[in-house]
Parts: structure tokens; sequence; C-alpha cells
């Protein structure tokens, strides 16, 4: 993986992702409007977010924010960052997630 912005290690703030960070994790999603598995993503965050006390999702529309998907090297949707509580990503992955995926990522962001 290069090190463009938002490659693991690197942090992204609250400012950045267009909303507070979780205490615990953080979960981000670029998308965009007219992308099927963006949607089940949504779903997929969302109810692993409402699993874990302390874990957020938030999701960014890639067509507004063209600078910030530049600046994070985002080549197609959905691509999801994991955050931990300061904000630095454990884990960048693109395409739709599995369930099971995301929790061990959050596992890992919390430990």
């Amino acid at each position: 993986m290069d090190r463009t912005q938002g490659a693991v290690g690197d942090v992204l703030t609250a400012d950045r992702v267009g909303g507070p960070l979780g205490e615990r994790a953080t979960l981000v999603q670029i998308s965009s409007a007219f992308c099927q598995p963006c949607r089940a993503t949504r779903r997929i965050l969302e109810d692993v977010a409402g699993m874990v006390d302390g874990v957020v999702h938030t999701e960014i529309d890639a067509e507004s924010h063209l600078e910030l998907v530049r600046e994070l090297g985002i080549t197609g949707t959905p691509t999801v960052f994991v955050l931990d509580a300061r904000g630095r990503v454990v884990r960048r992955a693109v395409g739709q997630p599995r369930k099971p995926d995301v929790i061990a990522a959050i596992g890992e962001a919390v430990s």
C-alpha cells in the first residue's frame, strides 16, 4: 500500500471526516450516489456500529468531497477506513466488506 493520506497509520481528524470520531473507533465510508455496494456497505457498517459501544459510522459522498477523495487516493467506492479513537487509520478496504472482517478490524482498532 502506498503512503498516500489515509494509508494505514495515517490520522484522519473529525474535521476531515465531517463528524465526530467515536470514543473507541470510527467507520468512515466513502460512497457515491448510484453505487449499489455502497448501500449494502452502509447497512453493514451501521449494524456493526450499533453493536459496539463507542463506535460510530460516518459516510462521505465522494462527489461532494472531491478534494478529500483525491487526498485519500480513493479509486473506487465504497472505500472504508477503520479508525482508532485517535483517528489513526487501522484498516482501509475497497469494496463491500464482510461483517466479520469489520468486526475484526474494530477489534484491532480498540486493542
